[in-house]
């Protein structure tokens, strides 16, 4: 009886490690990348289409997907992305062209 209570009791601390293992394994690396907001920025795309430099505080970010931006290098545009401040990076969800100050004033 005491055999049989022996290899419970070590049955029992073995699958106590095992639970243990299995939940630091959920931790999921990319989670701080599904906690980024999708935010809208002002701004130029570089000439080369790889970086961004926001208008509010001249910062520039690497863009992570520079084909979602292919045929707007050099333009001012506003983006909708993704935006990893631990990085430095910008994941373009969407863009459309910036309205130009110095041509609303014209209009006026």
């Amino acid at each position: 009886m005491k055999k049989l209570i022996t290899i419970f009791f070590a049955f029992s601390l073995l699958m106590c490690g095992v639970t243990v293992a299995q939940d630091t394994m959920k931790q999921d690396p990319m989670k701080s990348d599904k906690a980024a907001k999708e935010v809208k920025i002002t701004g130029k795309i570089s000439d080369d289409g790889k970086s961004f430099v926001n208008d509010k505080d001249s910062k520039s970010w690497t863009i992570n997907n520079p084909e979602a931006v292919k045929g707007h290098e050099g333009h001012h545009v506003t983006l909708s992305a993704h935006v990893y401040a631990d990085k430095g990076e910008v994941h373009v969800m969407s863009l459309k062209m910036a309205a130009d100050k110095a041509k609303k004033a014209s209009k006026y």
